[in-house]
């Protein structure tokens, strides 16, 4: 899986609100690409705007990073004062199953 974590700051409330709004802008159509497993933006009590996608693979999000839909959301993290974007990169997933191997391990 792969996330992409983008927070943003505006220089004014009403700039933030503008941020999120079109980042909310992308979320549906994002939504339907395939791979993509989640996409939400929304406005933090800070005023600060975040913005997540998850993706199946790493095939998955360089395909949407070469698509023109990713070159509209760059445009708004270009339009904020301040902008941290980050590809996470998860290698494994483990469910329960973990939490009964460690206690198992555990004296």
């Amino acid at each position: 899986m792969v996330r992409l974590n983008v927070t943003l700051n505006g220089a004014s409330l009403r700039d933030a609100e503008n941020l999120v709004e079109g980042l909310q802008f992308q979320v549906p159509g994002t939504q339907i690409e395939a791979g993509c497993i989640a996409c939400t933006a929304w406005l933090g009590a800070d005023s600060t705007v975040h913005y997540v996608e998850d993706w199946a693979t790493e095939a998955d999000i360089r395909r949407r990073v070469l698509s023109e839909r990713f070159t509209s959301l760059l445009a708004v993290v270009e339009a904020a004062t301040k902008a941290d974007v980050q590809f996470d990169f998860v290698t494994e997933r483990r469910g329960l199953e973990y939490v009964f191997e460690v206690r198992e391990q555990t004296p």
